[in-house]
């Protein structure tokens, strides 16, 4: 997608246009305040997330994207260049991530996936990496099944109650989508 489209396109990331990637950032901002805190982002694609990331809470203590797609990191390296900014090559599931206080994923886990159970797999590994919180979002519809996956709130808030007992849904932003918010019991 990014060779097909270019870095600059919203269609590279997947996303139907740069307001949908917009307010779904939005949406997960509003986990905590943020200033003062480590941030790690589970598909960060090209870096997107952390220049709204740094307008919204500009004391973010620190920030890592991972994303599996070489190609994506090395654009998000390019991009930019904060010292308060690591990319790292590598898929969220299968390496030793650092872990951070909270921990977020965008439109990474709305991708297909033919082994049972693994939004839940998914979801338990990228809370544990969390010192404070998991945020991620979800979609509830989709046009064309098969590339995408579409999941049922209910079903998510269930099992994310087997993690903790503090778990927001937002569903109020997008039609398509919700967001999940996963807090460590302080």
């Amino acid at each position: 997608m990014l060779a097909r489209f270019g870095a600059d396109s919203n269609l590279a990331l997947g996303w139907r246009d740069k307001r949908s990637q917009l307010v779904r950032f939005d949406a997960l901002m509003d986990i905590a305040n943020l200033n003062g805190c480590s941030v790690l982002e589970a598909g960060c694609g090209t870096g997107d997330m952390f220049s709204f990331l740094m307008n919204r809470y500009p004391a973010v203590k620190s920030y890592t994207g991972v994303d599996f797609i070489p190609e994506m990191i090395d654009e998000a390296r390019e991009r930019v260049t904060s010292p308060k900014a690591t990319f790292w090559p590598v898929s969220f599931m299968s390496t030793v991530l650092p872990v951070a206080d909270y921990v977020f994923a965008s439109g990474s886990l709305n991708y297909a996936n033919a082994e049972p159970g693994y939004i839940y797999n998914a979801i338990s590994h990228l809370f544990k990496l969390s010192r404070c919180g998991l945020g991620f979002n979800l979609l509830k519809f989709v046009a064309n099944e098969g590339l995408l996956a579409k999941y049922e709130p209910a079903d998510i808030i269930a099992f994310c109650r087997s993690l903790s007992d503090r778990v927001v849904l937002k569903s109020d932003y997008d039609p398509e989508d919700f967001t999940v918010f996963v807090y460590r019991d302080s």
